[in-house]
């Protein structure tokens, strides 16, 4: 039986891999946020045809929440339409979804790439915890910044959600009328990998056992005043045993090619009970509600997370598109812009942002 933390790992990082159940006092992880505050370090280079501008906001709970915008040079008077971009699950975005951004601004958007609630730079305690419900106002609260922004036609406004962020962010636009186009790439729904396990294997004993598990864990995380973590997700050196998935995590998220001191993926864990709430939470429920705005779903044409966009699509009514890439498999699409279809995305976010 595969303990909460490993249901965690299998869910979104490392499928197969142990992880245990180490305990990590809040004053470890207050001064690693100290010091990696102090970097300055992003996995692209900035592009010369952009600018690059830390922000903040505040989301509807109250979470500060931090952000890079960035904008097409020399285009201040110019009212653009705008992307609010986040992903993959348990990544900053000084990695993927920055390099999206930046991309998308060189094709004259205006674009906000940012960290969730409890993780990277934004705000919330304690740190490394996920909740449908606050990480999709996440993509809301990114809304409400850019609609306030004068380089901004508020009428004109999209999302890119990357990984898990993929469905928090069909889950905004399904009640986010301001949103008028979605799109996904390497799309996972955390819920119902959490909820189900892999490939919905999972049994309704090996569920219940599961919550018992994290029912006991609150009480333990009570009675020591913080909570438990496990070992980081993916460790320095990848094991000789690890499987194909795993070796693909752990090529973006621990090499120079992706890592980051911020990202929990890089350099950490998610809490133990971090999927409490996503296991008992429909996130795709109201899909179809999002139409007559347009859903474009981009995945990987071998990648293992591949079934999660195909049935995203199937749920989701007109006017919609399923893009398979070819050659491509699910942590291709983070970062190799030979193989993201950003030509795909600008025309689509082009016709649809008019």
């Amino acid at each position: 039986m595969r303990t909460v933390s490993i249901l965690v790992i299998a869910s979104i990082l490392i499928i197969g891999q142990a992880c245990n159940q180490n305990q990590k006092s809040d004053n470890q992880n207050s001064d690693k946020v100290k010091t990696i505050e102090k970097t300055e370090h992003y996995t692209f280079q900035l592009s010369d045809k952009v600018t690059r501008q830390k922000v903040t906001f505040k989301n509807r709970y109250g979470i500060t929440l931090a952000g890079d915008l960035y904008l097409p040079k020399n285009t201040e008077s110019q009212s653009l339409a705008a992307l609010a971009i986040s992903g993959p699950f348990g990544a900053v975005k000084e990695q993927s979804s920055g390099l999206y951004a930046q991309t998308m601004a060189e094709r004259g958007f205006a674009v906000l790439a940012f960290d969730p609630s409890y993780t990277g730079e934004s705000g919330g305690e304690p740190r490394n915890i996920a909740s449908p419900d606050i990480n999709t106002e996440d993509f809301s609260a990114a809304v409400d910044y850019l609609g306030l922004q004068s380089v901004v036609d508020r009428n004109r406004i999209g999302v890119i959600g990357i990984c898990g962020f993929g469905g928090f962010s069909l889950s905004a636009a399904s009640m986010d009328k301001r949103i008028k186009a979605v799109a996904t790439t390497s799309m996972y729904d955390m819920c119902r990998v959490m909820a189900n396990g892999w490939e919905d294997k999972m049994t309704n004993e090996e569920r219940s056992k599961m919550l018992e598990q994290m029912g006991e864990q609150r009480w333990k995380d009570m009675a020591a005043g913080k909570p438990a973590y496990g070992q980081d997700l993916n460790p320095e050196k990848l094991p000789e045993n690890a499987d194909p998935i795993a070796k693909e995590y752990w090529e973006y998220y621990r090499t120079q090619r992706g890592y980051h001191e911020r990202s929990i993926n890089s350099n950490g864990s998610w809490a133990t009970t971090s999927a409490y709430s996503l296991m008992n939470f429909p996130l795709l429920t109201h899909i179809k509600e999002i139409s007559p705005r347009p859903v474009l779903i981009i995945v990987g044409d071998h990648a293992f997370s591949r079934y999660f966009g195909e049935d995203a699509y199937k749920s989701a009514s007109e006017p919609k598109e399923l893009y398979i890439v070819p050659n491509a498999g699910h942590v291709d699409l983070y970062d190799k812009v030979d193989v993201i279809p950003f030509d795909k995305l600008n025309s689509f976010f082009t016709e649809h942002l008019k």
